[in-house]
């Protein structure tokens, strides 16, 4: 028969997969990751205080710059060496201001202390604290999402939890170590929609249909990076912060590391497109199980067109937002539009677009065809068929 021609061929690529990560992936993760020495960068130095007087206040003009207002204040830090000393700090008399914002006693604030000529101490302002009010923004985002989707929301919460540890505990440590951000992408990637995916949705044959797509999905997307990246010349130095790494000294791979933040990138809108798309089938699926193949994935890949079609203009939108106060200044300053692709950091943006797009494009088929396996072929997996769980997460499910 058809289906058990088709196991082996599954069977070999999940081995594989498994293989794969425990022989190279778990001990790459474990890996030594002794730091590039870097000198003091952003957020170094600077301490959490707190507004005790304000001296003087007003509006002044800077250069042809419209007027702003100003502020000389007292602060003294909350916490470090220079506790409780109160320094003497100001906000926009020297420098130009985008913002309004008055501070008053009693406010925190982010200062910092730097220590001048004859062992003289300076405090400078350098932001708003705003942590309380963002983690006022955490706290409605999780009971919000506990509220709608209950132990999803909660697996949901689990999985960003941990795919913020792999990106904080694995991927940047091992390339700040100099190692190829591409390797490290695909691997932290790989582990971090696995694990992610099976917390949200569970151990059944959706998840694992979804999980093998999204891997396939990664790898193309990777390859697709890797060959525009070389044939558009792009060098990774677009972005401003990369600039930044240079002049830090260190050994990072600017090419690779915009590889890596492609790859990345796709992961979010990945992870939603191959779930989705999964999850469709199997519905489709259950509500009819005398589809037959042909007729299963036509009306996947109905749903699935329609997705991709709406997550591309959200991809591309989301790009275009940030992107805006770029296309802003070329308008201001009558810039050549048909010239503006050929920068660098806008031909960046171009192809991290447009390559993601493919491989959510890509998924579609993959996570059909896969899809339409698993759900078909449900007794087609002899002794293994018990360790693989419930056919569905919603519970529902045939099994002939």
């Amino acid at each position: 028969m058809k289906k058990n021609k088709l196991f082996p061929i599954f069977t070999i690529i999940i081995v594989l997969f498994i293989a794969a990560f425990v022989i190279w992936g778990v001990p790459y993760f474990f890996a030594s990751t002794e730091q590039i020495k870097t000198g003091e960068g952003l957020g170094s130095g600077t301490v959490l205080g707190e507004v005790t007087q304000i001296i003087e206040e007003g509006e002044i003009t800077l250069g042809d710059n419209p007027p702003q207002l100003y502020q000389i204040f007292r602060a003294k830090p909350l916490s470090g060496v220079y506790e409780g000393i109160e320094f003497e700090l100001d906000n926009g008399k020297r420098q130009v201001r985008y913002d309004n914002i008055r501070l008053d006693v009693g406010n925190k604030l982010l200062m910092a202390i730097t220590s001048g000529p004859n062992a003289t101490l300076n405090a400078y302002f350098v932001d708003y604290f705003r942590a309380p009010a963002l983690l006022l923004l955490v706290a409605i985002f999780v009971v919000a999402i506990l509220v709608m989707a209950r132990r999803k929301g909660l697996g949901a919460l689990l999985g960003l939890t941990f795919s913020l540890f792999i990106v904080i505990g694995y991927i940047i440590p091992h390339i700040l170590k100099g190692e190829n951000p591409i390797t490290v992408s695909i691997i932290g990637s790989s582990i971090l929609l696995t694990v992610t995916l099976y917390l949200t949705y569970g151990w059944n044959l959706k998840t694992h249909s979804a999980v093998i797509s999204m891997i396939f999905a990664l790898i193309i997307t990777g390859t697709l990076s890797w060959i525009f990246v070389q044939t558009t010349k792009l060098t990774g130095s677009g972005d401003e912060n990369a600039l930044f790494l240079v002049q830090m000294d260190t050994t990072i791979n600017l090419r690779g590391l915009l590889l890596g933040g492609i790859i990345i990138g796709a992961l979010g809108v990945l992870d939603d497109l191959v779930i989705t798309q999964a999850s469709a089938l199997f519905e489709i699926y259950d509500a009819n199980p005398n589809l037959s193949w042909r007729a299963l994935y036509k009306r996947a890949t109905n749903i699935g067109q329609d997705h991709v079609a709406a997550t591309v203009n959200t991809l591309v939108m989301a790009y275009a937002g940030s992107a805006l106060p770029m296309l802003l200044v070329f308008s201001m300053s009558k810039g050549n539009f048909s010239y503006i692709i050929n920068f660098s950091f806008v031909a960046e943006e171009i192809v991290r677009t447009l390559v993601g797009s493919l491989g959510l494009i890509a998924a579609v088929p993959i996570t059909t065809l896969i899809a339409a396996y698993f759900a078909m072929h449900d007794d087609g997996f002899g002794a293994l068929r018990p360790f693989l769980g419930q056919k569905n997460s919603g519970g529902g499910g045939h099994h002939h």
